[in-house]
C-alpha cells in the first residue's frame, strides 16, 4: 500500500498511515559497499568469519546508518507527491536502532505522516517511520525523517 497525493492535499493526510514499502534484502555486498563508502569497516559488519565466531548476533550485521539510509528509497515507495519539482532530505528529529539487522535479512518501512508545515517555496513533511525486519520481534529502526517538497 502507498499514498499518492498533491502538495495541496498533503496536509489532509496528517496522522494517516501512508503505507508499507516492499521488502528489501540487506546483503553482505551492500554492507561491504556501505563500509567502503563511509570508512566504517568494523568487524561486526565486514568480517563474516569473525562475526560468526565472536559476535553476539551470530554473524555480520548491517550498520545502523545503512539501515537509516534506506529511508530515502523506502519512503519513496510509500509516499508520492505528484506535483513537486524537487524533494530533499532535510534531516531527522529522532533515530533509534532497537534491534540489529543480520546480513541476509529483509526489511521494510511503514510510515505515518505526522506533520506538514509551509516553508518558502514548498512544504516540510515529517514522517513517523518504522523499519521492521521480517520475523523480528522489535523494529530495527524508528525515526522521524523530515523531507522538503518544492513545487513549480
Amino acid at each position: 500500500m502507498s499514498t499518492t497525493t498533491t502538495m495541496a492535499e498533503l496536509n489532509k493526510l496528517t496522522g494517516t498511515e501512508l503505507g508499507t514499502s516492499d521488502w528489501y534484502e540487506v546483503t553482505q555486498e551492500h554492507v561491504n559497499l556501505f563500509a567502503d563508502a563511509t570508512g566504517d569497516h568494523q568487524w561486526i559488519h565486514v568480517d563474516v568469519e569473525r562475526a560468526e565466531k565472536e559476535s553476539p548476533f551470530g554473524g555480520p550485521i548491517a550498520h545502523g546508518y545503512l539501515t537509516l539510509s534506506l529511508l530515502a528509497s523506502l519512503s519513496s515507495q510509500v509516499l508520492a507527491v505528484t506535483d513537486t519539482v524537487m524533494g530533499v532530505n532535510y534531516g531527522l528529529n529522532k533515530v533509534r536502532f532497537p534491534s540489529p539487522v543480520p546480513v541476509g535479512s529483509r526489511v521494510r518501512l511503514t510510515a505515518t505522516l505526522t506533520s506538514v508545515e509551509e516553508v518558502t517555496g514548498g512544504l516540510q513533511v515529517t514522517l513517523g517511520a518504522v523499519i521492521e525486519r521480517e520475523g523480528g520481534a522489535k523494529p530495527v529502526c524508528i525515526a522521524e525523517p523530515v523531507f522538503r517538497y518544492y513545487g513549480g
